[in-house]
Order: structure tokens, then sequence, then C-alpha cells
């Protein structure tokens, strides 16, 4: 059963929209329109080069659907942006000392200060550093129900999603299988896959895809 509230996801989980005059649901969207307009692309000739569908790209742009970073990955490709251009400049990294990560190796603590990402429903947390040879991208995402449900797509790479708490609906090449704490699902993304919180309450997801979004 489809919630028709909205919940919001924690309150640490929110970072403010830095003045921009967009919150972080629909800055996302704002910017994807901004950007395909500056390269005179039209909604058809953006979903022809991403992938997805031309409705799904509109309900995004205004704000209907959130679109989940894979997806954006397409679409940041397509108009010859990096993921991390579509969100505020106040979730990047603080600033400070540039250290230069060794090639093969990472260590985040855990009291280092996460780089966080929302789009929609979904708040991403960035589980570790930009190690720049290494090709996970692992992540913590809360998942606040409600929403417009996200169209099933494929892309290049692999995924993996364990359910921490909450429960999820993951749809598989048209077969939806719910998840619960403690259920995984690994897949290649090439297989049309998609997402969506049915419950009440947030849904806390580890996911780890490649390649790397950012």
């Amino acid at each position: 059963m489809r919630s028709t509230g909205s919940h919001p996801v924690p309150e640490q989980a929110r970072p403010e929209d830095g003045g921009t005059g967009h919150t972080p649901a629909d800055l996302v969207g704002a910017r994807i329109r901004q950007y395909r307009k500056e390269r005179g692309l039209t909604l058809r000739g953006l979903a022809s080069r991403s992938g997805l569908s031309i409705g799904f790209l509109s309900q995004v742009e205004r704000g209907i659907s959130s679109i989940g970073l894979t997806a954006l990955g397409s679409v940041a490709k397509a108009l010859d942006r990096t993921v991390g251009d579509f969100f505020d400049a106040s979730t990047a990294p603080a600033g400070g000392t540039v250290t230069t990560l060794p090639h093969h190796f990472s260590l985040t603590r855990a009291e280092t200060t996460a780089t966080q990402y929302v789009s929609g429903q979904q708040t991403y947390r960035m589980l570790s550093e930009r190690g720049p040879d290494l090709l996970l991208e692992p992540m913590l995402v809360h998942i606040a129900p409600g929403g417009r449900r996200e169209t099933a797509y494929g892309h290049a790479g692999e995924e993996f999603a364990y359910v921490i708490s909450g429960e999820l609906l993951y749809e598989v090449n048209g077969v939806e299988h719910r998840l619960r704490p403690g259920d995984s699902v690994h897949l290649r993304s090439t297989v049309p896959h998609a997402m969506y919180n049915d419950t009440d309450a947030v849904t806390t997801v580890v996911s780890v895809v490649t390649p790397r979004l950012f």
C-alpha cells in the first residue's frame, strides 16, 4: 500500500538549501532543467542520451519525482557534467587542508564528517573517501516514504543493497521483491531495476554501486 503522507528524513540527513532558493528535494530537478537548456536540449533529446523516459525526466525537473544517484549519473554524462554539479556546494566537504589519498587505499573514521546528497525522498551519505583507483561507491541511503515511484531503468555496472531498517520494494526486471532488515540484493545494473519505500517509516539501506559516481 502506497503512503500518501509526507515523511521527512531525519534532521541530520537534511542539509540546508545554501541560499539557492530551492530546497534539497527540488534542487536537483532545477539543475537538470538549467543544464539541459544551456546545452540546447529538449526533454526528448536528454531522454535519448540518458536512456531515461521523457515523462520521468519531466517529473524530476518539476520536482514531482526524485531521481536516484545512478540515474542522475546517466543524466550527468548526457549533459557533460559531474554528479556533484547537481547539488548545492554546501553539501560538499568543508574546506581545509587537502590530503592526497593513496591510489589503493581509503580509511574513513566514524567521526569524519560525511558528505551527504539529497534527491527527492532519498538522502545519500557517502561512506568512503575518494581513492582515485577504487571502483566501488559505498553509500548509506535513507529512503523516506511517499513521493512518486521511480521508473525502472538499467545502466552500466553492478549494484548491491542491504536493508538495515524498515522495508523496501526492489523491482528487478519487472519482478517486485520486498526486502526487510537483513535482506539484500545484488545485480548487474544493466537489468532494469528500481526501489521504492511504500511503508510509513524511513528505510535505511547500505548501497554499493559501480562505477563510482563522484
